[in-house]
């Protein structure tokens, strides 16, 4: 339902809450006049993004997380859930606070309702057209603060190699004996050998050091390489059986036909695995495919999008954007990496990346936990 359809299903102490919110004037006595009054000043645009100006960090990061959830309700438990993971790098007295003020500040403002049937009147509903505008006034203001450059004269591309090197994984392992170790991990000869068969060059990872949360295999293999492995892993092309990494017969079908993976499916699967870690990925993929359609210095990415990346154990926010998020993405071929003349980072997405991006959603509860070695 869209804003005015509520407004037209909720009582009259609510329309007089929010009409008070606004400080319209008119009769509070007339549901008519408060609903005319309520529709007249939120559909003002200055209004509207005075209000969404004026938000706190905590309260931006709930409306992001409501917005890039296509569930038509919610409980108060997943709302509350949501508030909870809004409150990280903040003083005390908000950590503190109760995640039912922030719900009902968002009622107060015309932007939750509770349902209208006996069987939702415990649910909450977010204006489907509110929607739209919260994702315009947002990408308006990220866009007016970032910083814009021209192409950069060298710049990474990896458009469509993790497919093939996603093939060239699954050859190696067809035409080697690869023994494991008591872990379940390649040898370093073999490790050394199957990375430099593929596309894009990547060091072993070296003993030491904290490597979880991003995939089954992420401590033993480097980033990307990792990926690919849990990939076929999961997708039953390897198994590891008897210490040795072998090929199943999906496998063996993969390699046998010269199959390629819909680079579509690559990305939902990033998107599943990386959610334990980064639970709003999917709306920060969103912001970056949309703030980055031009050079875009990763600085200003950084201080735009920063603030709603909640830091992992001892990932913090700014690497988690560069190495977990950015890197990743240029490995998927989204986006393109480079330095600008005054040796600044800057990105850009492609052509592709935009419609894979604009193409694929994975909902909140979507993610993908392999079991451990």
């Amino acid at each position: 339902m869209n804003f005015a359809d509520m407004l037209s299903f909720a009582d009259i102490h609510q329309l007089t809450r929010i009409a008070n919110h606004y400080q319209c004037e008119c009769n509070e006595n007339s549901k008519n006049e408060l609903i005319q009054s309520i529709l007249s000043t939120v559909s003002r645009k200055d209004i509207f993004e005075q209000h969404i100006q004026g938000l706190s960090i905590e309260d931006l990061r709930f409306l992001n997380s409501i917005l890039f959830d296509h569930r038509n309700s919610f409980s108060l438990e997943e709302l509350v859930a949501y508030v909870q993971q809004t409150k990280f790098g903040l003083s005390e007295p908000i950590l503190s606070s109760n995640p039912r003020d922030t719900i009902a500040k968002f009622k107060h403002l015309g932007w939750l309702f509770n349902g209208f049937s006996q069987q939702t009147r415990y649910l909450f509903q977010v204006p489907l057209d509110l929607k739209d505008r919260f994702r315009s006034v947002l990408e308006h203001k990220f866009r007016t603060e970032l910083e814009y450059t021209t192409e950069p004269v060298a710049y990474r591309d990896e458009q469509m190699l993790i497919l093939d090197d996603l093939n060239l994984l699954l050859k190696y392992v067809h035409h080697h004996e690869i023994a494991l170790n008591i872990e379940g991990v390649m040898y370093r000869r073999n490790q050394q050998q199957v990375l430099e068969s593929l596309s894009v060059a990547e060091s072993m990872v070296s003993k030491g050091g904290w490597r979880f949360g991003y995939g089954r295999r992420f401590k033993d293999y480097p980033n990307r390489f990792s990926f690919l492995y849990d990939y076929a892993y999961y997708h039953g092309f390897l198994e590891e059986r008897d210490e040795r990494l072998v090929l199943t017969a999906v496998g063996q079908g993969m390699v046998e036909q010269g199959k390629q993976e819909p680079l579509t499916q690559v990305y939902r699967f990033w998107l599943r695995l990386y959610k334990s870690a980064i639970p709003n990925l999917l709306s920060l993929v969103h912001w970056i495919e949309t703030c980055s359609r031009q050079w875009v210095t990763v600085e200003s990415l950084k201080q735009q999008i920063g603030p709603f990346i909640k830091p992992f154990y001892y990932d913090q926010a700014d690497n988690m954007l560069e190495e977990r998020i950015l890197k990743m993405m240029m490995h998927l071929g989204l986006l393109r990496i480079g330095e600008d003349e005054e040796n600044r980072k800057v990105v850009q997405m492609t052509t592709m990346g935009k419609a894979v991006v604009q193409g694929v959603y994975v909902s909140h509860e979507d993610k993908i936990e392999l079991p451990k070695p």
